[in-house]
């Protein structure tokens, strides 16, 4: 059964730039190396360019496990937690209950 998550999380306005490119680098691995994960889109918020949403879809929970142990999640994380503010990262999982896909 399929995962509907999103991460919410806010970052220093130091660190957008850098935020930035980890998410490309990170999506790029996503999308090579995780065929479980069906859709990963990166957001940032355009009236506060700090604040950015991811949103997934896994297929499963197995392929949210892979995903969420993977080197690049790990990778990713020593990117954006120091630059953290405002909290960490919110995630929260969604059923979905109409929609295209």
């Amino acid at each position: 059964m399929a995962i509907f998550q999103t991460g919410a999380y806010q970052v220093k306005p130091s660190a957008i730039e850098k935020i930035s490119q980890a998410i490309g680098e990170f999506v790029d691995y996503v999308e090579a190396s995780e065929p479980g994960t069906q859709m990963y889109l990166a957001w940032q918020e355009k009236d506060d360019p700090t604040r950015f949403v991811h949103l997934f879809i896994f297929a499963d929970a197995a392929a949210r496990e892979r995903h969420g142990q993977s080197e690049a999640v790990k990778r990713f994380e020593a990117a954006y937690t120091p630059e953290l503010a405002g909290g960490g990262v919110v995630f929260t999982e969604y059923e979905m209950i109409a929609g295209k896909r």
